[in-house]
C-alpha cells in the first residue's frame, strides 16, 4: 500500500505544537495549524515568527531564503473540521490529559476522511490508551518530537499492535522528510525513549528543590558539571514550559508526585512563572 503524506494538520499551537508545524512546513509539507480560540492561534503567529528568528540564527540550511515565508505561510483555524478536512496525516500536540486527548480523537474520527492518519505526540501516555477512540486503530501511532525540534531532531515513532505496519513505515518516512532522525521503538511504553530517561531525572530534581535539599541553581551545576551535560534538569524544565511537567505530575500515581505538583504550582505556576516562553520560570530571561 503507498501511503502519499504532503498535507498535514498539527493540533495545538503551544511550544511543541508551533514547532512541529514549523519544522514540517519549513520542508515544504502543506501545514494547517488548529487550536480553540483566536487569542492561541494569534500567540501562534508570533511564535511561528521567533522560530523563523531562530532557524537564521542557527544557520539552519535554506533559513536565510524561506525561514520567513515559512512562518507567514502556516495556516491558522479555530475550526476542527476545516483544519482536517483534506489532511494526509493529523499530529496530536494538545495538553496531557487523557480525556481532552480522548474527546478529541472522537470529534477527529468523524470529521478527518478515512484516509487520514492519526498520531499523538503525547509524551507519557500509551497511544493504546486512545485508540479506541480514534475510530481507526490501524491509523493511529504515537510520533513525538523533542523540544527545539530543529536542534533535538530525534522523533520517536511507536505503534499499538493495532497500527498497520505500512502507516507505521509511512510515517517513519515523513519523519525523515521533515529533517527528524526516526527512533523506531519495537512495542509501546510510557514515555519512549527519551522521557523514560529523561522524567526520572527532572523529577528528581524537583524533588531536591522541593524538599529544600539544595537550590534549583546548584542541582543544575552539579549535574552539568558532574556529567558534562550542557543544561541541568532545571534548565530543561524552563524549556519546556512548566505547565507540561505539572499536568504531568498531576495525572501521575507514582508516589510524590501529587506533591511535587502542588509545589510546582504554588510557587511557580501561579506566579506566571511558566518558563522561558514566559520570561521567567526558575530562572528570568
Amino acid at each position: 500500500m503507498s501511503i502519499d503524506i504532503r498535507k498535514v494538520t498539527v493540533l495545538g499551537t503551544g511550544v511543541l505544537g508551533s514547532q512541529i508545524a514549523y519544522q514540517t512546513a519549513f520542508h515544504g509539507f502543506e501545514v494547517t495549524s488548529y487550536d480553540i480560540n483566536d487569542e492561541a492561534l494569534s500567540a501562534a503567529r508570533k511564535r511561528f515568527e521567533g522560530l523563523a528568528a531562530a532557524y537564521k540564527n542557527d544557520k539552519m540550511p535554506g533559513a536565510d531564503d524561506k525561514a520567513d515565508a515559512t512562518a507567514a505561510g502556516i495556516a491558522l483555524t479555530t475550526d476542527l473540521g476545516q483544519a482536517v478536512a483534506d489532511a494526509d496525516l493529523v499530529i496530536e500536540a494538545v495538553p496531557e490529559v487523557l480525556s481532552l486527548k480522548q474527546d478529541t480523537y472522537r470529534k477527529l474520527g468523524e470529521l478527518a476522511p478515512e484516509r487520514t492518519i492519526f498520531a499523538t505526540n503525547s509524551s507519557t501516555l500509551l497511544p493504546s490508551a486512545m485508540k479506541d477512540a480514534t475510530g481507526r486503530p490501524d491509523k493511529f501511532l504515537a510520533l513525538h518530537f523533542a523540544n527545539l525540534v530543529w536542534k533535538f531532531n530525534t522523533a520517536e515513532v511507536m505503534g499499538t499492535e493495532d497500527t498497520d505496519p505500512a502507516v507505521y513505515q509511512a510515517v517513519v518516512e515523513f519523519a525523515k522528510a521533515i529533517g527528524m532522525v526516526p527512533i523506531e521503538l519495537h512495542k509501546e511504553k510510557a514515555g519512549y525513549v527519551l522521557n523514560s530517561l529523561l522524567v526520572p531525572l527532572l523529577n528528581a530534581g524537583m524533588a531536591l528543590a522541593a524538599g529544600g535539599y539544595a537550590d534549583p541553581e546548584d542541582v543544575d551545576k552539579t549535574w552539568r558539571i558532574g556529567t558534562g551535560a550542557p543544561v541541568g534538569p532545571f534548565q530543561i524544565l524552563d524549556i519546556v514550559g512548566l505547565n507540561t511537567p505539572y499536568n504531568i505530575l498531576s495525572n501521575s500515581t507514582e508516589a510524590g508526585a501529587e506533591q511535587l505538583a502542588a509545589w510546582l504550582k504554588s510557587n511557580y505556576i501561579d506566579k506566571g512563572k511558566l518558563g522561558i516562553a514566559s520570561g521567567e520560570g526558575f530562572y528570568k530571561y
